[in-house]
């Protein structure tokens, strides 16, 4: 076998562990991007294979056959019958679930029958004697002609006999397990001897999915003479699969056995609890408690750690480099900015620490299930659950996720509402604003307030997409619902490996997806607030200088108003003055404003931006961006600028308000127009001014 980069095809269903084996052939050399053309999810990795040979392992999104419902299952088609395809693999893992072998195994023998050289991977090998199972290895691999891994994923066994497997894989048998055509085969003989040249179940794939494949043409075949009509091919694959799972049948009563007697019924015990239409909402909800006071409680240390550290790299720059614009540009611009979202790794990382744990748990599913009962009152359908949990790390994978919802007026109010979902990019600008206003105290001697606050803006979020979404669903006038089906995973300990390369991979993506904005605006942000038109700027020391009040102030105070003096007569004061009236009434001032409107970019970036101004705006090089904030004082009113009023006021917009120009541009792929990006826009955005407007109007 040539030397050569091994491309390898990860398969299976949902929840059959496939990801597990993933991070356990990969490790943390993985790459997540987009498929081409298209905005479904990949992941990629790379693995060091017995001979020294490397290899490429395409994770295929979970798919539980070949008959195609959805935009992210189709990726699984294309990819397997387009061999010109860059990514084709040499071969292809199909992962299984050793409880649910059956199921499993028809994916399995689809793909058998595409003659691509095929491993079955049985995972969860670990739960065997608990569960009863035994299996006969040489019996199935004789059977479905391939050889067979049987795996841990858990513990990390059967992994190095798995990669044996795939180095020589040119052994494997590209025979097909079962004579799939023999469910017409006057039909399939006259698809054969039109197309010799073609694989078979290529063709018959060809002819019932709406798919692409490259040379292959549909209306080649379409057109022919033996063109069925939808109702017969759709009795001919039900057909195929009844033939597939006899086939299966025949296979496993002799290979696998399963004593029931040994199966314990724990899961269902557990069902009854967490998915009771009470107790599992008051689980639920104990558990969101628990994760946002861990939040706050746990990231306090770390956070003030950066903090500090930050505020002390940016005043060592300032003191040891030579005087100049490029030192202030890293002491003023570059440091702050950066450091304004970096201090917010420990709370992002354990927000998805706390995801992690529950998706891999098996909890998650729980969730869903719970939260359908409710959201199909709001006119949601039952799977716009998955886009609107999603949300919660971003929203751009979460509007993608909706293409799993068949009618496409439920799939667009989907669409609509998901960014109300509190996204992990809104986490830095509650923390700040909540460490402002909310006093870090203790409620009934349990519960710390400011977690508390963060749990209730989550709510908001929630609450606003259901209110939306049942406003959006009397205006389009939803009449067909569909119904949401899901599988239920067992329940299980969380691999604290996938977990954690979770973690890393999520925490490391929001950091450099949001740093690479932040630096550049940081940059443009720094030079606006240092370069101004006019003498005002030019001559802010002379100005201030003659100010009756100036005489009676310290040194200290008199260098704060010449920068402040000097800030607000640059050229980001004038464009910050100038949006001023429309905000005020929301309590805002001219560095918030410029802090929102910059913000649009990304939502973290509003710490960033303030971090930056309020650096350029002081003489104190020991004050952190947080102490900054909280001195700052309006010169109108004489009370501070982040007071209880404005924090709320601000804290509601960014509840409700659009989150990005991201997720707008995600919305417009998604829809193929530019009709409803706008009117997410401008729709969220009103309802965030508004109800902005009347929580400081009442409270200030």
């Amino acid at each position: 076998m040539a030397a050569q980069n091994l491309k390898i095809a990860l398969i299976g269903n949902p929840n059959t562990g496939k990801t597990s084996v993933f991070n356990q052939l990969t490790g943390l050399n993985q790459q997540v991007g987009n498929y081409p053309g298209i905005t479904v999810e990949r992941k990629q990795g790379s693995v060091k294979l017995p001979g020294n040979i490397k290899g490429t392992i395409i994770d295929l999104p979970g798919t539980y056959s070949l008959n195609a419902s959805s935009m992210d299952e189709n990726v699984v088609i294309e990819l397997l019958l387009n061999r010109n395809d860059k990514d084709f693999p040499d071969v292809a893992v199909v992962v299984t679930d050793v409880e649910n072998l059956k199921r499993n195994l028809l994916l399995f023998t689809q793909i058998k029958d595409l003659e691509i050289p095929t491993i079955l991977v049985i995972n969860m090998a670990d739960r065997m004697e608990r569960k009863g199972i035994s299996l006969d290895i040489p019996h199935l691999e004789q059977h479905l002609n391939t050889k067979i891994a049987l795996v841990s994923s858990r513990k990390g066994t059967g992994i190095d006999g798995l990669k044996k497997l795939i180095v020589n894989y040119e052994s494997l048998s590209t025979e097909p397990c079962l004579n799939a055509s023999g469910i017409d085969p006057e039909y399939f003989n006259k698809l054969r001897n039109a197309f010799p040249n073609q694989l078979l179940y290529k063709l018959w794939l060809v002819i019932t999915q709406d798919v692409n494949f490259g040379a292959l043409e549909r209306n080649e075949i379409q057109n022919s003479s033996f063109t069925k009509s939808k109702s017969e091919l759709k009795r001919l694959q039900q057909k195929e699969t009844i033939k597939r799972y006899q086939f299966i049948n025949d296979v496993l009563k002799q290979g696998q056995t399963i004593d029931s007697s040994k199966a314990k019924d724990l899961r269902a015990k557990l069902d009854r609890v967490l998915t009771h239409k009470v107790f599992g909402y008051v689980i639920f909800f104990c558990i969101l408690m628990l994760i946002f006071q861990s939040i706050f409680a746990w990231s306090e240390i770390p956070m003030d750690f950066i903090d500090r550290s930050f505020t002390w790299l940016s005043s060592w720059t300032s003191r040891t480099l030579p005087p100049g614009k490029l030192t202030e540009l890293v002491a003023d611009g570059i440091i702050p900015g950066i450091g304004g979202v970096v201090i917010f790794i420990p709370q992002i990382a354990f927000l998805f620490l706390f995801i992690s744990l529950l998706e891999e748990s098996g909890y998650m599913s729980r969730v869903v299930f719970l939260m359908d009962k409710i959201m199909k009152r709001f006119g949601l359908s039952g799977k716009s659950i998955v886009p609107l949990i999603s949300g919660t790390a971003c929203a751009i994978p979460a509007i993608m996720a909706a293409r799993n919802i068949e009618n496409w007026r439920e799939r667009l109010i989907t669409i609509l509402v998901t960014p109300f979902t509190t996204c992990s990019a809104r986490l830095p600008v509650y923390t700040i604003l909540i460490s402002l206003i909310i006093p870090n105290r203790m409620v009934l001697g349990v519960f710390n307030l400011q977690g508390l606050t963060l749990m209730l803006l989550y709510l908001l979020g929630f609450a606003g997409a259901i209110l939306a979404a049942y406003i959006l669903n009397l205006i389009l006038k939803v009449r067909f619902k569909s119904f949401f089906v899901a599988e239920m995973p067992n329940y299980k300990l969380p691999m604290f490996k996938n977990v954690g390369i979770n973690v890393v991979e999520k925490t490391k993506a929001f950091v450099f997806g949001a740093g690479k904005i932040i630096l550049a605006l940081s940059i443009i942000i720094w030079f606006l607030g240092s370069h101004g038109p006019g003498d005002n700027f030019k001559n802010a020391e002379a100005h201030v200088r003659q100010q009756p009040q100036s005489l009676s102030l310290t040194e200290q105070e008199l260098d704060n108003e010449i920068a402040g003096y000097q800030l607000e007569n640059s050229y980001i004061g004038i464009m910050g003055k100038s949006i001023e009236p429309a905000i005020t009434p929301l309590g805002y001032d001219w560095k918030i404003g410029i802090a929102i409107v910059s913000s649009f970019a990304a939502r973290e970036v509003f710490v960033g931006t303030l971090a930056t101004i309020y650096n350029i705006g002081s003489s104190d090089d020991d004050a952190t961006i947080k102490q900054r904030m909280d001195a700052d004082v309006s010169p109108v009113t004489g009370k501070k600028v982040f007071n209880f009023a404005t924090g709320v006021s601000l804290l509601l917009f960014y509840a409700f308000a659009m989150q990005c120009i991201s997720t707008l541009a995600i919305t417009k792929k998604e829809t193929n127009s530019w009709k409803w990006p706008l009117i997410q826009l401008f729709g969220m955005s009103t309802f965030a001014y508004v109800v902005s407007l009347i929580a400081y109007q009442l409270l200030k």
